[in-house]
């Protein structure tokens, strides 16, 4: 039976209907949007993409997460500049999973929100034959890893791709920083570092509060339960450690062997009812953070801190959540490696106009290789760089604008090599092996430091 349902500002809204799969439609992706409860489900739908049907079937619970992604939905369609021509069906209902399992309109879920069920839906598509691509974290705790490790045995065996989010591998500062690691005349190698000074360190502070596609975002009041959101530790930190591997160990097949986990803390950021009324719209703490609440205060554990060695590697991993950021600006990261012959340092703060600036520390003066990878090597990929000197001695790396992208478009970026992969039938040997060793690590992170009362 096909059902209608009234929903401002989307034109097709339905009760969606099983199709039959031809052999022309096995390089064709279809998404399926299983419950978005968080705003990256939509944010994958900013741009169009070759290969994709324009038809997004969804498959969710009524609510205010499922209006706000429809609504984003929309206003991507109805934006002035490069609008996209996205068309919506959506099964409405609470046996929404059990919906998308027997109708299967698509062959790819998208699943975003609710990080202490997505393995269980993971694993469901991964059974029923559907690809899977998942926003960050698919597992917040060692429970959840241990189904992990099962979902891409299954996935394996099915032939089906189980691929995450990992937008930060995108940003600028980021890949350049990746490039000139590779480079032995300007960086040597990586050293061993100390727990005092690591080999290579990933910080970032995010905020509750803050715009997205130019409003205010509304988070959900589960966003604030560390038991269903996951807490600091294998929250963000899931990009960090990822840039880590991905840095340190270039195309590397990691093992969970090669992490040795040293120490780890988590500390809370306390939210007043005025600032949870702010970002939820809710006038009250629900009933379940109530053992959360400090007095009148809720403490909401997104902070963690955690040292290792990767292949003996020291490796520290911070992340911070405050409220608000700072006028004009917003999250940050901060990154060093230390090279035998430099030290490569990305900075985001107030002076960078809160944009990832990379500079260059040479230890050996070797001012002449840098110039080369910069002005010759590195302009082939990235044209219009250039390369200043400092006062203190630092070299930085001018970076034209039109490299800042923004977070934002980060979601077409990876969701376009999660294209390609998924084209090519295959994604590279390291990608499963070191996605494994990426959630060992954060939720091991997590066991050491004392998992939330």
């Amino acid at each position: 039976m096909r059902c209608i349902i009234a929903f401002s500002l989307l034109l097709i809204i339905g009760c969606v209907q099983p199709k039959e799969e031809t052999m022309a439609d096995k390089r064709k992706i279809t998404f399926m949007s299983l419950d978005p409860g968080h705003f990256h489900a939509a944010l994958i739908h900013k741009s169009m993409y070759p290969h994709v049907d324009s038809t997004v079937y969804v498959f969710a619970p009524p609510g205010d997460e499922l209006k706000d992604y429809l609504g984003r939905i929309d206003s991507y369609n109805s934006h002035p500049q490069n609008p996209t021509a996205w068309k919506i069906e959506a099964y409405v209902g609470t046996d929404f999973l059990d919906k998308m399992i027997s109708q299967k309109p698509g062959n790819v879920m998208v699943v975003a929100g609710k990080n202490d069920q997505k393995i269980d839906y993971i694993m469901a598509a991964i059974q029923n034959g559907i690809h899977v691509y998942a926003d960050k974290p698919l597992v917040i705790n060692r429970e959840g890893y241990g189904k992990l490790r099962e979902a891409f045995v299954l996935a394996a065996q099915k032939d089906l791709l189980l691929y995450d989010i990992m937008t930060e591998r995108f940003e600028i500062g980021s890949m350049l920083q990746r490039e000139l690691s590779m480079n032995p005349e300007v960086f040597g190698e990586l050293v061993e570092g100390t727990l005092e000074e690591p080999a290579i360190t990933k910080e970032s502070v995010h905020h509750f509060y803050k715009q997205v596609s130019g409003k205010p975002l509304v988070r959900p009041d589960w966003f604030f339960d560390v038991r269903k959101q996951g807490e600091g530790l294998v929250d963000v930190t899931t990009h960090l450690v990822d840039l880590i591997q991905w840095a340190a160990f270039p195309e590397q097949t990691l093992d969970t062997a090669d992490v040795q986990m040293l120490s780890a803390k988590r500390w809370p950021t306390p939210l007043s009812i005025e600032q949870f009324q702010q970002v939820t719209g809710k006038t009250a703490f629900p009933e379940y953070l109530k053992n959360d609440l400090q007095g009148d205060t809720l403490q909401v554990f997104g902070n963690g801190e955690l040292h290792y060695t990767l292949r003996g590697k020291h490796a520290k991993v911070s992340v911070t959540w405050d409220f608000q950021a700072p006028e004009g600006g917003g999250d940050t990261h901060f990154s060093i490696m230390r090279g035998s012959k430099a030290e490569l340092i990305i900075r985001q703060g107030t002076e960078q106009a809160f944009k990832p600036t990379l500079y260059i520390r040479l230890l050996e003066g070797q001012e002449k290789a840098l110039e080369d990878a910069i002005r010759i090597a590195m302009q082939t990929r990235y044209p219009g760089l250039d390369l200043e000197k400092l006062s203190n001695g630092e070299h930085q790396i001018l970076i034209p604008d039109e490299y800042h992208v923004g977070h934002e478009a980060h979601f077409a970026q990876v969701t376009e090599k999660f294209l390609e992969y998924f084209l090519e039938g295959k994604m590279p040997a390291w990608e499963v092996p070191n996605m494994l060793v990426k959630y060992h690590t954060t939720t091991r992170a997590l066991e050491l430091a004392g998992n939330h009362p």
